[in-house]
């Protein structure tokens, strides 16, 4: 049996239609802000800014492929999360944008960074 099927609580393993009416009443806006947050948690991550030993987790390459999923993302679920919402969102991904052009040694030319194809240049 795989130890990974089972729920921690009890240790049972969890019925599929159970899972469908637990995401059924998620709301959308939750789920888009859940999956935007951990790409925003990934991206920072790859780019440097770990609290324990940054450099080691290092990854431009992992970061610009976060921060452009992220940028799309955000761009084209704007206008259905409301301001609210996508406001928190456009400012942690422009904070993520500057941070990988700080973090890289070869800049890219403005419009041309992880994500601006999406939001425009953010320098």
């Amino acid at each position: 049996m795989d130890p990974m099927s089972h729920t921690p609580e009890t240790g049972a393993t969890p019925d599929a239609g159970t899972a469908t009416r637990d995401i059924a009443d998620v709301a959308a806006v939750e789920v888009i802000t859940t999956a935007a947050v951990h790409l925003m948690s990934a991206a920072a991550v790859k780019c440097g800014l770990a609290e324990e030993d940054p450099a080691e987790h290092l990854d431009l390459d992992e970061a610009r492929k976060l921060i452009t999923a992220l940028a799309a993302l955000v761009t084209a679920s704007a206008p259905d999360i409301g301001n609210q919402h996508a406001r928190s969102l456009r400012d942690g991904l422009r904070s993520l944008q500057l941070a990988f052009r700080e973090a890289s040694v070869v800049p890219d030319e403005p419009g041309e960074g992880p994500g601006e194809k999406f939001t425009g240049s953010v320098v």
